[in-house]
């Protein structure tokens, strides 16, 4: 007995493809670990914005409908949306559900999937779990002593840290979201500034998402040159204002340069900070240009973003209990985690080797990771044209379990 596809998360991916299987009348279920949008739930702060505006929050053949289109929605209400999603679909999710392991069988053309359920058999199977696996942590965290440390993903709010100085690792949007939120809480905050792209959260009277969307940024097949770029900083806080890292640091914020490692608490920094933010504006500049030679001569001129002083320079080397901080949040990215899978489906350096989702193994399928073929492959409102893809190449290239096989 054999079902004919598994998907492996109940987040905005798995619940994608799984409209897009019901729609081709191709029987499946959903294995979510905990509850649908689990991550959403348990892996964000308090206080997360979403960095798109509410219109923008969509997945196929449902979209916002409430009367606020150009707020930033709060984390519970995302939430809300892709629960709302999973009944609007009714989605055959089981929760409750683990995968322990994916590997093939040895007595079918089918997969087998260890659960905290039972063994369960299928013929095709779509991992679904996402990007945001496990915190990727640079060895120097090891190296801070009795520091409280703490990562992006369970970082919740200014309380929840000891007195004293806070210092945040890396300024891409988690980053500076949390950063900004220290500071506003009367915290002292160190930000740690790695390579950034920012960008005007409105030009012209537009968010950045439509422009994102109109100039076809978000549309980009994906390629080595795309996967290289730095992070875009974005930020839906406080009403959704332009990330200004100098704003920051004429607000109170310090700002140092990289950290390459530590030796007793005492971190190394790299000497790089101005040329970060010099990259930060060049990136806001060319975006603006773009923009620019795009729009219509009607429309409304937005004025200049004011500009800020340079902050101080970064010092070669910081001593974190001289400088009064008493906890790190690390916002340094992620990293997939799929130790779980016994099969041939991974480069030497751990990442998925596919062309569109689509795997050299038959029937097994990848969906919601970071440039799985477009720039927007990996957002809410983009996962939908990739699941399609793929429940079109499950229907046209898998056989479908016969009613015996399938339970």
């Amino acid at each position: 007995m054999e079902i004919d596809t598994v998907i492996i998360g109940g987040g905005q991916a798995g619940l994608t493809i799984s409209h897009a299987l019901t729609l081709r009348a191709r029987p499946h279920v959903v294995l979510e670990r905990a509850r649908v949008a689990e991550r959403w739930r348990t892996e964000r702060w308090d206080s997360l914005r979403f960095q798109f505006p509410n219109w923008a929050i969509r997945l196929p053949s449902f979209g916002y409908t409430g009367n606020e289109p150009d707020v930033y929605a709060h984390r519970d209400e995302i939430v809300r949306f892709i629960e709302a999603y999973a009944q609007a679909i009714d989605a055959p999710v089981r929760t409750g559900v683990e995968v322990r392991s994916l590997s093939g069988s040895a007595t079918s053309d089918s997969f087998e999937l260890d659960t905290s359920d039972g063994a369960i058999f299928a013929r095709n199977v779509v991992v679904a779990t996402g990007p945001y696996q496990q915190p990727a942590v640079p060895a120097a965290a090891a190296e801070l002593g009795d520091i409280v440390q703490l990562t992006a993903s369970n970082y919740r709010n200014p309380g929840q840290l000891p007195p004293g100085g806070v210092l945040v690792v890396g300024a891409g949007a988690s980053g500076c979201q949390i950063a900004e939120e220290l500071l506003r809480s009367g915290r002292a905050v160190t930000l740690s500034v790695g390579a950034h792209r920012r960008v005007p959260r409105r030009y012209r009277g537009k968010d950045v998402i439509w422009w994102i969307s109109a100039l076809g940024m978000d549309d980009r097949v994906a390629d080595e040159q795309e996967s290289r770029k730095a992070p875009l900083v974005i930020s839906g806080a406080y009403g959704g204002r332009t990330v200004d890292l100098r704003r920051y640091a004429a607000e109170g914020m310090r700002l140092i340069g990289r950290v390459l490692g530590a030796r007793d608490g005492v971190l190394t920094l790299s000497s790089d900070l101005a040329a970060m933010l010099a990259e930060g504006d060049a990136a806001y500049a060319g975006f603006v240009r773009a923009a620019d030679a795009f729009a219509d001569a009607s429309m409304p001129i937005e004025p200049p973003t004011p500009e800020f002083p340079e902050p101080p320079l970064s010092p070669a080397t910081l001593d974190l209990a001289a400088a009064g901080i008493r906890s790190v949040v690390w916002a340094t990215g992620y990293r997939t985690d799929f130790g779980w899978i016994d099969l041939p489906l991974f480069q030497p350096d751990g990442r998925p080797r596919h062309k569109r989702g689509v795997t050299d193994v038959a029937g097994a399928y990848f969906l919601g990771l970071p440039l799985l073929h477009k720039s927007k492959s990996s957002f809410l409102s983009g996962v939908g044209e990739d699941a399609s893809f793929l429940a079109e190449h499950i229907d046209s290239h898998r056989p479908r379990c016969t009613p015996a096989e399938t339970h």
